[in-house]
């Protein structure tokens, strides 16, 4: 079924009622890898609220992206399934380490790259606390490969974040496990693409892929322990772009340059010289 373009420019899901507990933020972080070195104390506040001197339990910024789960503005119907094209995630204060949150989701955008291109689906979501402040407020992209040629408009995409030209300033190896996608997918997105040997090769891939939402969150992790101190307060916003998947046992290595509160950022995967995330962009505070 071809895409409607005003239908789709209508969608919108207001007051979808979420929550979610310690638990599922100590999750997440470990499901992106933080508390590899179970004596680091400074992971160990994102991933364990046992200690023999109280303190509060640390929320990775990009928890953000699954603290309301599947969070949209209704069932898009697409002819080929949406992957991941970007996200950029804006955040209004800390997430507290448990909540009752609500979503209010709206399209921004749906553009036409054409027939044999494919259709780019942009969607906002804002994530509010119990007592209507805004807690963040995502901004999604979905790249239909099979949608393309329905007549909507070419362009006005915001433009990609402009990265430096010099080399960059620091540079961190990220490893990731061999079964980081099996963990990953406990937080919420439990498509087959990434766990399932054979639905990966249905899907055009040699084995299952690593979410990009994953992947996103590992570049955070970079950020917050190379220029944030494991500080989340510190962030602002977070941004990127995919631009090819990572297997689960490879390692990101992760390109940062800094311009006084503006991180760059760039990611690749190691082992086989290819670019995964591109014009990634992170505020500091």
């Amino acid at each position: 079924m071809a895409i409607n373009y005003e239908q789709l420019m209508a969608m919108k899901r207001l007051y979808q009622k979420y929550s979610y507990s310690d638990c599922d933020v100590l999750l997440y972080a470990l499901a992106i890898g933080m508390g590899a070195d179970p004596l680091d104390e400074r992971e160990l506040a994102f991933v364990n609220e046992a200690t023999a001197t109280a303190r509060p339990l640390k929320v990775v910024p990009t928890f953000a992206s699954v603290a309301a789960g599947f969070a949209e503005p209704g069932e898009f119907n697409l002819d080929s399934i949406a992957l991941d094209g970007e996200r950029d995630i804006t955040f209004h204060g800390t997430l507290p380490p448990a909540a009752q949150v609500t979503a209010d989701s709206s399209v921004i955008g749906v553009y036409d790259k054409g027939k044999d291109k494919g259709a780019v689906i942009r969607f906002q979501t804002v994530l509010k606390g119990s007592h209507g402040e805004q807690l963040a407020s995502l901004v999604s992209s979905y790249f239909a490969r099979g949608d393309g040629g329905f007549g909507g408009p070419t362009d006005g995409q915001p433009a990609p974040h402009q990265m430096p030209r010099r080399a960059p300033d620091r540079v961190v190896n990220i490893p990731t496990r061999p079964d980081q996608g099996l963990i990953y997918r406990l937080c919420g997105d439990r498509h087959p693409l990434h766990s399932d040997p054979e639905s990966a090769k249905q899907f055009g891939f040699p084995k299952p892929i690593l979410h990009g939402m994953c992947t996103y969150g590992i570049t955070c992790r970079g950020i917050l322990q190379t220029y944030a101190d494991y500080d989340p307060s510190a962030f602002r916003r977070h941004a990127a772009r995919f631009s090819s998947p990572v297997y689960p046992g490879e390692t990101v290595t992760l390109e940062m340059w800094k311009d006084g509160n503006l991180i760059s950022f760039e990611a690749s995967v190691k082992e086989r010289g290819v670019k995964v995330v591109k014009n990634g962009m992170t505020m500091l505070g």
